[in-house]
């Protein structure tokens, strides 16, 4: 004989605890203005005691929603994407929403395959959290017809666009050094295939290009603090090189010691700059000076707009950048 599989409380079991109908339960649960208070607390009150939880598969077939919000990101552990999931996470919870995640690498069928088991799950609206740029018009296809926020500026995959204002960030950190009275600054990059890299070296260009200032050749990382060290190590070896702006904090720990292992002070022989303002910024020695990036707010204001997109599907075209902040600390000074 087959065990018997022992089930949870069902909705007729929450009806007959607290004294009602099914459909009054689902009124309840649904936030209908047509029940009494004493009723609605006794319901939410069997609720709580039998331990019940609503099938949102049944309430989409009664809705039409879900109540849920897909999100891709990508397979890493980036102090970007983890801020701004959780922000992500954050919202959706305080707008009584769940969260179904996908993670993909960024070639164009993992993208678009991360896509679409998320529109084929029944979510109400996605919020693509990764550079898509080959993968965009794929992706714009599958999410033709359902409501889509992106926070990145590549993709163009929605109505929606929610992140943060690079341009502004590198033309913060730029003008610092120039301001400090660096001749020029150099740049280690990011991957040439995120668009935020490719905002930052073009913004970094055009502040020197304004000011008069030679461009260097930049350098390119990929995020991680090993790749800053290598990056860190051609440039220590160049006296010229007096300031540095490197486009994540993770790559400038790299680059600072690099530097340090080839005697070059920080900041009595090269400033150096980072982007993001991660936790440990502040207790680098040098203390790093870096361009805070409300990543946890992002995310909230990217649930924000795809909850009304979901309200009004409508409301047409819209873009918020988030402007970062300049976090001046030990890691800059002018040149000797």
């Amino acid at each position: 004989m087959e065990p018997k599989i022992k089930r949870g409380p069902a909705m007729r079991d929450v009806a007959a605890a607290a004294g009602v109908s099914a459909q009054t339960v689902s009124r309840v649960l649904s936030d209908h203005p047509n029940v009494q208070e004493a009723t609605r607390r006794r319901v939410l009150a069997a609720v709580e005691d039998l331990g019940y939880r609503r099938n949102n598969t049944a309430r989409a077939l009664v809705t039409g929603r879900s109540k849920t919000i897909g999100v891709l990101t990508l397979a890493t552990n980036y102090y970007s994407r983890s801020s701004l999931t959780l922000g992500i996470e954050l919202g959706a919870r305080e707008a009584g929403y769940t969260v179904n995640s996908v993670t993909s690498d960024l070639s164009v069928q993992a993208l678009t395959d991360a896509v679409s088991r998320l529109v084929l799950q029944g979510v109400d609206g996605l919020i693509i959290a990764t550079p898509l740029r080959d993968a965009a018009p794929k992706v714009r296809q599958l999410t033709a017809r359902i409501p889509t926020v992106t926070t990145d500026g590549s993709s163009g995959s929605g109505d929606g666009l929610v992140g943060v204002d690079q341009d502004i960030a590198a033309v913060l950190a730029t003008r610092h050094l120039l301001d400090l009275g660096h001749r020029t600054v150099w740049h280690v990059a990011g991957p040439s295939d995120w668009s935020d890299a490719a905002s930052r070296l073009d913004s970094w260009r055009r502040t020197l290009t304004e000011a008069g200032r030679e461009v260097p050749p930049e350098l390119h990382g990929d995020w991680s603090p090993e790749s800053g060290y290598r990056n860190g190590l051609i440039l220590g070896r160049m006296p010229e090189v007096t300031a540095i702006l490197v486009a994540s904090d993770e790559m400038a720990f790299g680059v600072i010691r690099a530097l340090s292992e080839l005697g070059r002070r920080i900041p009595e022989d090269v400033s150096v700059v980072g982007i993001d303002d991660i936790d440990l910024a502040a207790y680098a020695n040098p203390p790093l000076t870096t361009i805070r990036q409300s990543f946890e707010e992002t995310g909230r204001r990217a649930v924000l707009h795809l909850l009304a997109q979901i309200a009004n599907p409508d409301m047409g075209d819209y873009r918020e950048l988030v402007a970062p902040t300049l976090i001046i600390r030990g890691s800059t000074a002018p040149p000797r």
